[in-house]
């Protein structure tokens, strides 16, 4: 069939995912070759302290980005979306999205990029013995617990933006393993929650206001393959309000944007790892075993099937680096240049490489917002320089692709050096990687294991999560690591760099003295806030 008679037909695949900055829509076949995509720019909103997306510009941005992926297919086919063989929701991670018995939301949703549960994340790590990062949904449930705020009384469900669209789509509360792993812990045996940390945490919670086990405020997990539901009525017209969308499709699970990337990247095997690098960044591996201790820099979450991996994540990756592409924009626009801004970032990633292995000495910190696995819960954005350090266009450059590697690093070397943990290859995913050779050769030093990206990386999780709703629809029996292998990436092209001496060289040298420097920046951090 056509890629016209697969969607008039109702044989295609919908992924949506929510991004930091982006929500984007992939339609694909069967076989994962992409027919159609689409996509709506969105921002989150500091409010009252608060990182946050109002559930008015969660549906409004979900009906725009469909509505501009249907346009696509009209274009290119001549025809009109009206059903689907599978539809997946995926978002970023964790967060905090709480509802009262009405499915009222209760507070503003708070997202991953809130670093204000310390003392909740510190407390639930030591009584676990088991690492809760600040961006962990538990980790929001019981700081808002620990502060007695007035919601809690009223508490009957919380979920993670995945989640909470998902329900919305079909009335179904439930999650996959990936995303529910950045909720609460995972026993990756049972592929549930981690019942008896979930006694311990209602232990804890007889000294508040909370007035339901936490196993009845929890979504239901899945994994990958299961049936997560049907779209309603009402949920297909949040999706598509022209109307020409039927209900009744079946959706796959929802998952996180770690485990859409994992998918995407061919990285559920064990072994096997991803990076996935754009307004934030984070690596996976898929483990063999569990770790030796506990470590606050390292997440321990699952695949969409429900194997452990462990994780490092990082708040800010390019950021920077596109503010500093635009001021270039700038300068260009006072000579009336006005270059193509994917040109000038190709050009301005490129000569990064000319630059010296350890950047000359630039230092660049990248930290428009905290950064937990360095113990920031907030940021300022410094550059830093001695008189003899040499400040180079190509150095700069340099600095601002190694800063968005560095944090990273302190946490991966820590799973890779202290742990002896095994990595055969990476995968690289995200803007990061769009200049072809430049963020796999810096990725590769700052790993130390060879760095690929296929030429599907592009698509992203959105990608990914179609993917999941194939394979609930055509797995047939295999494993998702086998479906993936079998059916996706079988003929897969892409682009290997191993890891370069020098630069390898050239990274260590830069970040002892990135180290040496978080000095500079938490005073950065302290007289930007005391201003």
């Amino acid at each position: 069939m056509g890629a016209k008679e697969i969607i008039e037909s109702g044989k295609a695949y919908l992924g949506i995912e929510f991004g930091s900055t982006r929500i984007k829509a992939v339609v694909c076949d069967e076989a994962g070759e992409v027919l159609a995509m689409g996509g709506f720019g969105w921002e989150n909103s500091l409010k009252d302290g608060i990182w946050t997306y109002s559930e008015k510009e969660i549906f409004a941005g979900l009906k725009a980005c469909y509505a501009d992926m249907a346009r696509d297919v009209n274009e290119k086919y001549g025809t009109v979306v009206k059903k689907f063989a599978g539809i997946g929701i995926s978002a970023m991670m964790h967060g905090y999205l709480a509802f009262d018995k009405e499915g009222s939301l209760l507070v503003p949703f708070r997202t991953w990029r809130n670093t204000v549960t310390g003392e909740a994340a510190e407390k639930l790590t030591k009584e676990f013995q088991y690492n809760i990062p600040q961006r962990w949904s538990i980790a929001h449930l019981y700081q808002a617990m620990l502060k007695k705020e007035e919601h809690i009384a009223n508490l009957d469900s919380f979920t993670t933006l995945a989640g909470f669209v998902h329900w919305k789509l079909t009335g179904e509360k439930v999650l996959g393993v990936g995303d529910a792993s950045g909720m609460f812990p995972i026993d990756t045996k049972t592929g549930n929650y981690d019942a008896g940390m979930i006694d311990k945490f209602d232990a804890l919670a007889k000294e508040t206001e909370l007035t339901k086990s936490l196993r009845d405020l929890l979504p239901k997990v899945l994994s990958a393959g299961e049936n997560a539901g049907t779209l309603t009525k009402e949920g297909a017209l949040l999706i598509d309000e022209s109307g020409n969308l039927e209900a009744g499709i079946p959706l796959c699970p929802p998952e996180g944007d770690a485990g859409t990337g994992m998918v995407a990247t061919n990285s559920v095997k064990v072994k096997t790892g991803n990076i996935s690098a754009g307004t934030s960044v984070f690596a996976m591996v898929v483990l063999e075993k569990a770790l030796s201790k506990v470590y606050p820099e390292i997440d321990l979450v699952t695949t969409p099937d429900g194997a452990l991996v462990g994780m490092v994540h990082c708040n800010n990756c390019t950021s920077e680096i596109n503010n500093w592409v635009k001021i270039f924009k700038e300068f260009c626009d006072l000579y009336d240049i006005n270059p193509d801004m994917n040109d000038l970032f190709t050009k301005l990633y490129s000569v990064s490489i000319s630059g010296e292995p350890n950047c000359g000495g630039v230092l660049l910190y990248n930290y428009l917002s905290g950064e937990p696995v360095t113990g920031f819960e907030k940021g300022a954005l410094v550059l830093a320089r001695s008189a003899e350090d040499n400040f180079t266009l190509a150095n700069l450059m340099r600095s601002n692709l190694y800063s968005a590697m560095a944090t990273l690093k302190i946490g991966l070397d820590l799973l890779l050096k202290e742990e002896g943990v095994i990595v055969d290859e990476v995968y690289g995913h995200g803007g990061y990687f769009k200049t072809r050779g430049v963020g796999t050769r810096i990725a590769a030093a700052a790993v130390g294991a060879p760095v690929s990206v296929m030429e599907t990386a592009s698509e992203g999780g959105a990608w990914g999560i179609a993917l999941l709703a194939a394979y609930m629809d055509q797995k047939n029996g295999k494993t998702l690591s086998e479906y993936l292998a079998d059916v996706i990436f079988k003929d897969a092209k892409c682009e290997k760099t191993a890891p370069d001496e020098e630069d390898v060289k050239g990274f260590e040298e830069y970040l002892e003295k990135y180290k040496k420097g978080l000095k500079i920046e938490r005073a950065a951090v302290d007289v930007m806030d005391a201003m």
